[in-house]
């Protein structure tokens, strides 16, 4: 049976499956409709099995349909990377890597510079740098790496521990003097608070790490724009919880200044994260070092 497959067939059915729609396969591919139903019907006459029930408004997949799907989609993306390790012979580094970041002075000045020294050491190498916090899929969204700070939840991809981010909880000097001192973590829910993705804020004791406390906090301001969030807490509009490094310039004027005396955030991690294959694009492998070392150098 295998050696009568059509791999081009399988591919559109798992494109199909995965897009959810004969037509946008069919747009992704740059063929008709009807190409695409044939080639599924194809696929289907030679397997002898229903792989998808198609109506006018929807499609579904049959439980065979399933299990091929899944095993299908992971032989493709194993085919796909022996290609890559076939062509990329020459151990030359070029190519275009797709970067995905989080924004704010981290991504838009850090990683973002980082990608334009390492263009300018390699000139045949193209990247797109795209800035979002949504939580993406490497492979669906066709990210090669990805940078994020927190501690990683999927173990399908491999994690690389850039440096560790100080973190701190400001206000403005007006806002906290029209509010009661704040002495603990818990009082963050009686007052405004500006807030990012992270709403769940941790904190332990300056001189007693073990004494913890984790708040809930709902923000006046929701933005997933740091740069947004400092403004809005230098208007006097709440308590932040951003990277330290976010704002050296309004701490230093006194536009921002700590909410704690004894509290504060325990360090949280940075990441580059990137998909867990045995074969990594020599470009990709180059520029993983790359950032390592610059990372290091901070």
């Amino acid at each position: 049976m295998l050696n009568h497959l059509n791999l081009a067939d399988v591919r559109t059915f798992v494109l199909i499956a995965e897009q959810g729609s004969f037509t946008r396969a069919a747009e992704v591919l740059d063929v008709s409709r009807s190409h695409v139903s044939r080639q599924l019907s194809a696929l289907e006459k030679q397997l002898g099995v229903s792989l998808m029930i198609r109506t006018t408004r929807s499609l579904k997949l049959t439980d065979a349909g399933k299990q091929f799907y899944q095993q299908a989609q992971t032989a493709l993306q194993q085919l796909e990377q022996a290609a890559l390790a076939a062509v990329d012979n020459t151990r030359e580094i070029q190519g275009l890597i797709r970067i995905n970041s989080v924004g704010g002075p981290i991504g838009e000045d850090l990683v973002a510079s980082m990608a334009s020294a390492f263009m300018q050491q390699h000139d045949k190498v193209d990247i797109e740098l795209d800035f979002s916090s949504h939580r993406i899929d490497l492979i669906q969204d066709e990210f090669d790496i990805a940078f994020r700070m927190g501690e990683l939840q999927d173990a399908g991809f491999v994690g690389k521990k850039l440096t560790d981010l100080k973190m701190d909880t400001l206000a403005s000097p007006e806002f906290l003097s029209q509010h009661p001192k704040l002495d603990h973590p818990r009082q963050l829910n009686t007052i405004p608070c500006l807030t990012g993705s992270v709403k769940h804020w941790k904190f332990q004791q300056k001189h007693q790490k073990q004494q913890t406390s984790d708040v809930h906090v709902d923000g006046r301001l929701q933005c997933k724009n740091g740069r947004a969030l400092i403004r809005a807490a230098c208007d006097g509009n709440g308590v932040i919880r951003v990277p330290s490094m976010y704002c050296h310039r309004e701490i230093q004027q006194g536009l921002l200044i700590p909410v704690f005396s004894d509290w504060e955030i325990p360090l949280v991690p940075f990441y580059a994260i990137y998909h867990k294959d045995k074969y990594q694009p020599v470009r990709l492998t180059a520029f993983i070092e790359f950032i390592q070392q610059q990372f290091a150098q901070l």
